[in-house]
């Protein structure tokens, strides 16, 4: 490794004259064919062209840049790699779906499941095998590209080959115990290659990481909050001695005259007996209150009593619920968007960093003319660079027609970024022109059918269709299915199908295919439409047309009311063509749908956490809950012989357990949604150990507490930012605007200035910058 630093620590570039204040770089493993002018030249492009491209994607310019690194590493970064790479990352975390404990079974339900298929042992670890060497090569590659000092800062690096390791030792142990382990360490490691893979997820997480001691504050008031009015509950709710005669008495009175003590005890002292009977309930209570879980059931016995006992349960959900949770929302808001547009920012100094660094190259190109003041790039090196850099059509198209236009042949450090700054703008898509007819006649067909108003009158016609099946639907709800008679909503049904596909075609008319199908609405309506024309051609192939008493005997696969309430389901689902045509509902769905795109990076976090959640319940869980049959089990829900209203048992939650990983992802998901989650929080301590409410309750914070309240800020944040901006822009019906999290909050994002940036290049690892 010292040899190659030396290497790297060799003149790249010829230096220039002293007085021309030229740059030069040095570059590292530079072979003597390349001390030629010529090879010179092609090195430099190489160069621009991998910094450029980088600035395009965000991506660090810390990397080795002679030849054959130049060549790994656009081979790396391209789209067959990364597609291999990530198709090796969604392979590696669906193997929880069918690897021991299977998820392969219909149902989840431990009263109904049938035994599931499990590999045999060495299949689901042969393709474990293969997506390692994946990673291996992955992180081998990666190491090689940023060189040896850079490694050790790189954190993320050091942590991929120690997952890595681990994750290899574990599969040798697994096939050493051939498959029989039930703890497996590197199926909770699994999320890592996902997380790594993600420059924005680092990011994301990373500001996450930042925004936790702010958070930490509020929740520690949270933390004493509960504990205080758990401490004044437990004496509020107190078990008093004249409760305890009557118990006695009431177990005496039982004993001798066979009337259940039950019976006897009433509401007496029922908030104690149930929610406050000591310090784990008394938590527990509150904590499920705090999210309104269990309320009002929590203050009923209590309330019943005396209505002086609300005001405890008032003011504790006051202060905890309605104060302190959107205190801590607040907080996140406010902090988390300052280290989001922390990150954000440095996203733009990476690009600005990329841009300036070809711009450095290719002005010590053999060709660049010499200049006392300053540094310039010849207009043809630069369009041999744009000529084979891979970026999108729509800005190399505008940078190719700017430099077109510009009457100079060079170009300085100020009109080269400027240049590049329509990376930056928001990406515009024009829908293609109308057709143009000659005949008279058919200008007036395509101005009837292409106006506004000829859409409006299928949203009607729409409208109609869904009245008439909500008619049908409630005349029909009470009759048995012999009983019915589908010859209306049959007849009803081929009318409005025959007038969507005729709506179809004369729209295609009017704008002509290319334009009709560059509308998403219109892409979204037309395969509606062809999918109902399909299936009601099918319905009249199979069972005819229809006519008065049209129930006929069932035929293929599917029944006859079952084609029907297929055809009415896609029919209500094809009412969502009416967005588009409401300005302010179009407003905020595509806004939404925008950020849904731009927010892979919380969604990602979010299957990281769910992954690793599941796994740890599968491991703490796993056969767990049991079914009725086992009355040791489950008898403590018992009284008199009946179920206990509220209990896991007597809601039938028996689906929702850890038995395999989609029914531990099912099952997080609605302990994340806080619903009844008290009832999991039971169950499972009573099915396990009391200490499982811990892994419910972490659930509960990091799922419900900290993603959620940073799911909402960030989206808040960017929704109120996209809704200024298309509120303030000119409609333009033929252009559509796209935008990603970067440009979302271009507006409040500071340039970086010339030096920051040449300091910068001054430290990069691989390449030294000299004035």
């Amino acid at each position: 490794m010292e040899v190659a630093a030396g290497a790297e620590a060799e003149p790249l570039l010829p230096p220039r004259s002293w007085r021309a204040r030229r740059v030069f770089w040095r570059a590292g493993a530079r072979s003597a064919a390349e001390d030629g002018a010529g090879a010179d030249n092609d090195l430099y492009i190489n160069q621009a062209i991998v910094f450029i491209e980088d600035a395009i994607q965000y991506r660090s310019i810390n990397h080795r840049v002679d030849s054959k690194s130049l060549w790994l590493y656009r081979w790396y970064y391209s789209r067959t790699c990364q597609w291999i790479l990530s198709l090796t990352i969604t392979i590696s975390l669906a193997l929880a779906f069918i690897e021991k404990p299977s998820s392969l079974t219909v149902t989840s339900d431990v009263r109904y499941r049938l035994p599931a298929w499990n590999p045999p042992c060495g299949l689901t670890e042969s393709i474990e095998l293969l997506c390692f060497l994946v990673f291996m090569v992955d992180v081998s590659v990666k190491s090689y590209l940023v060189g040896w000092e850079e490694f050790w800062k790189n954190k993320w690096l050091m942590a991929y080959i120690l997952t890595l390791i681990v994750s290899l030792t574990d599969w040798i142990v697994s096939l050493s115990f051939l498959c029989t382990e039930d703890v497996r360490i590197r199926r909770i490691l699994r999320p890592f290659f996902l997380l790594q893979n993600s420059s924005m997820m680092k990011k994301t997480l990373k500001s996450i990481n930042s925004t936790l001691p702010e958070m930490a504050s509020v929740v520690l008031l949270l933390a004493v909050h509960l504990s205080l009015f758990t401490m004044f509950a437990m004496l509020l709710f107190a078990r008093t001695k004249l409760f305890a005669k009557f118990s006695f008495f009431c177990v005496f009175l039982s004993s001798n005259t066979g009337i259940p003590g039950h019976a006897l005890d009433g509401q007496q002292d029922k908030e104690w007996m149930v929610y406050f009977r000591n310090l784990p309930d008394s938590l527990t209570s509150l904590l499920v209150l705090l999210t309104t879980a269990n309320n009002p059931d929590v203050m009923i016995p209590a309330y019943s009593k005396n209505r002086a006992y609300s005001i405890f349960f008032i003011l504790f959900t006051v202060l905890g619920n309605l104060f302190l949770m959107n205190l801590l929302t607040a907080i996140i808001y406010n902090q988390f968007r300052g280290y989001l547009l922390k990150s954000v920012q440095s996203s733009l100094f990476r690009r600005r960093l990329g841009i300036r660094a070809a711009f450095e190259v290719l002005s010590s190109l053999k060709e660049a003319p010499a200049n006392a003041q300053q540094s310039y790039v010849n207009v043809g090196a630069l369009q041999q660079v744009l000529q084979r850099v891979e970026m999108d059509s729509r800005c190399k198209q505008a940078i190719m027609r700017s430099l077109k236009v510009c009457s100079c042949d060079q170009l300085s450090a100020a009109q080269f970024q400027k240049l590049f700054e329509e990376l930056d703008k928001d990406a515009i898509r024009q829908h293609p022109p109308s057709p143009d007819y000659q005949s008279r006649f058919m200008q007036k067909m395509q101005f009837a059918f292409g106006h506004p108003y000829f859409g409006y009158l299928g949203n009607v016609v729409a409208l109609a269709n869904i009245v008439s099946i909500c008619v049908v639907l409630v005349m029909d709800a009470d009759k048995q299915p012999s009983e019915r008679d589908d010859f209306f909503l049959g007849a009803i049904n081929c009318f409005f199908i025959l007038y969507y596909l005729l709506e179809m075609l004369l729209k295609i008319l009017a704008m002509g295919l290319k334009r009709y199908l560059s509308y998403p609405s219109n892409r979204f309506d037309g395969l509606l439409t062809v999918i109902l024309l399909v299936l009601e051609i099918a319905t009249f192939a199979v069972y005819g047309f229809p006519h008065p008493g049209w129930r006929p005997e069932f035929i293929g696969l599917l029944s006859l009311w079952d084609m029907v309430r297929l055809v009415n389901m896609l029919i209500v689902f094809r009412f969502l063509r009416i967005i588009p045509n409401m300005k302010f509902m179009a407003l905020v769905v595509t806004t939404l749908l925008d950020l849904v795109k731009n927010l892979r990076a919380f969604a990602g976090i979010l299957v990281v956490v769910f992954y690793a959640f599941a796994i740890t319940g599968i491991m703490l869980f796993k056969g767990a809950v049991v079914p009725m049959g086992n009355i040791s089990a489950v008898n403590t829900t018992y009284v008199n012989g009946t179920l206990q209203c509220g209990t896991y048992e007597q809601l039938e939650y028996w689906p929702n357990n850890f038995d395999d990983f989609a029914a531990a992802v099912v099952t997080l998901w609605d302990v994340m949604v806080v619903n009844n989650w008290q009832v999991f929080l039971e169950a499972f301590s009573r099915y396990s150990s009391p200490w499982a409410k811990i892994y419910f309750v972490a659930w509960w914070l990091i799922s419900s507490v900290i993603w959620v309240n940073l799911f909402v800020a960030l989206l808040l944040e960017n929704f109120i930012h996209k809704w200024d901006r298309r509120c303030h822009r000119e409609p333009l019906s033929d252009i559509e605007y796209q935008r990603t999290v970067e440009l979302m909050f271009r507006d409040v994002l500071e340039e970086p200035t010339e030096e920051e940036l040449m300091e910068k290049l001054h430290q990069h690892p691989h390449l030294q910058l000299c004035r």
